[in-house]
Formats: structure tokens, C-alpha cells, sequence
């Protein structure tokens, strides 16, 4: 058994591990069958993201807007960038953030984002990404039901394909709505590999509750203010 299905068995949570994407040995994720959820608990969080994404359009409309001339104003292209991602039952949606890198980033197909170091982030982008600014256009997918507040973090097609032929199991993060911020951001940050991921996502998904989404997005608030990078 490999250390990382030791962690998965004992239910630890693994160590975050700042380092390239490397992947690892063939692990198993637990089949967590029938995710049931209470009406108490659904209406609760969908109240709370409509209420939420509503107050932050209105209060971050005026810096939404300056972002936007800045990136205009600095770099060729759209101001704001959609990505086809999976949300729950696997079903597609675009998920819109604030341009960072260049228009033709992905030319020559699918990548991972390789940080800070990454050269195709524009110098706008560098800040927008630290600042975690560039993710708020995302609480307009929130207010139109396609995600939460929290979440698992929605990933794209091509990487669940990928990361499935050796995390056996990855795409049971699909049972619940994905979110714009989840206990794999709180916890590990965005340098977690998939395999890493996966912990905080099932542990989330397992244990989800009212209180526990109040934890997430209170801890999320402090995260914030550590202006530490993101991929």
C-alpha cells in the first residue's frame, strides 16, 4: 500500500506538497453510493448561494469593472475567460473567470497550469491570480444554479479522463455541485496534486453540513488575506 491509499484508508489528511505535477501510483477512492441530503440542508445552501451571489455582484461590481478596463487595456483579447467544466451528475457548464493568460494559451491543447512560473500569465494576471480576483465572475454561475459557494472545485473533461485511468474513483467529486471555493483550498491550497485532492473532496463530501460550509467559507476569508498564489 502506497502511502497516499494508507492516507485514504486511515482517512488522514496528507501533508500539502508544493512540487510539478507528478503522476503517482494506481489508487482506489471508496464508492460513496447514494450521496442523500437533507431538504433542511439543500434549501439552506441554495438560499445562502443565491443571497451571497447577489450581494457580491452588487458590491463588486464597480472593481469588476475596473478589472476589466485593466485587462483591456493591457493585453489583446476578452476580458473574461470560459472553460467548459463538469459540475454535478457531469453535467457541462462553462465556468467564466478573468482572463490571466494569454489568448492563446492553449493552442496546443490541454495543460496544466504550471503556477506563478507559468509563462503564458499575462503580468495583469499574476496579481488577479494571487489576489484570487480573478475568480469572482464565478458568482454569476453560482447565482444561475451551476455552482455553490462550496465545493469540490470543478475541473475539465479531458483531466477527469486523464486523472480516472489512475485515481480510480476521482469522479465521485461529481455527486455533489462543484464550488468556488471547497475544503481542498482551505486546507492544501491550489498546489495539492489530484491524488491529494481527492482526500479533502471525499472528507468534504462525506461530512457535508451547514455548519462545516460556514467553517470552509470562514477559513476561506483567512486564505484570502494570505495572498498566497494560485494555479
Amino acid at each position: 500500500m502506497t502511502e497516499i491509499e494508507s492516507q485514504i484508508a486511515n482517512n488522514i489528511p496528507p501533508i500539502p506538497v508544493i512540487a510539478p505535477y507528478e503522476r503517482c501510483d494506481e489508487i482506489y477512492i471508496e464508492d460513496l453510493g447514494n450521496i442523500h441530503t437533507s431538504k433542511q440542508y439543500a434549501f439552506f445552501k441554495r438560499v445562502f448561494d443565491i443571497v451571497f451571489s447577489v450581494i457580491a455582484l452588487i458590491i463588486l461590481a464597480l472593481p469588476m469593472l475596473i478589472i476589466s478596463l485593466v485587462i483591456k487595456s493591457t493585453s489583446k483579447g476578452s476580458v473574461f475567460y470560459r472553460q467548459e467544466r463538469l459540475g454535478l451528475n457531469g453535467k457541462k457548464f462553462d465556468i467564466i473567470k478573468f482572463r490571466t493568460m494569454d489568448m492563446d494559451a492553449e493552442k496546443d491543447g490541454c495543460r496544466w497550469s504550471d503556477g506563478d512560473d507559468d509563462p503564458r500569465i499575462t503580468t495583469v494576471g499574476k496579481f488577479l491570480r494571487k489576489s484570487r480576483l480573478d475568480e469572482l465572475p464565478q458568482f454569476w454561475c453560482i447565482l444561475k444554479g451551476e455552482m455553490s459557494v462550496i465545493g469540490p472545485r470543478p475541473e475539465r473533461e479531458c483531466f477527469y479522463i486523464e486523472f480516472e485511468e489512475y485515481i480510480h474513483g476521482f469522479n465521485q467529486r461529481l455527486k455533489v455541485k462543484p464550488g468556488l471555493t471547497g475544503l481542498a483550498q482551505v486546507k492544501g491550497g491550489y498546489y495539492l496534486r489530484p491524488e491529494e485532492k481527492i482526500i479533502y473532496d471525499v472528507d468534504y463530501i462525506k461530512n457535508r453540513s451547514i455548519w462545516l460550509e460556514l467553517r470552509i467559507l470562514f477559513c476561506t476569508i483567512k486564505v484570502l488575506f494570505k495572498f498566497e498564489g494560485a494555479k
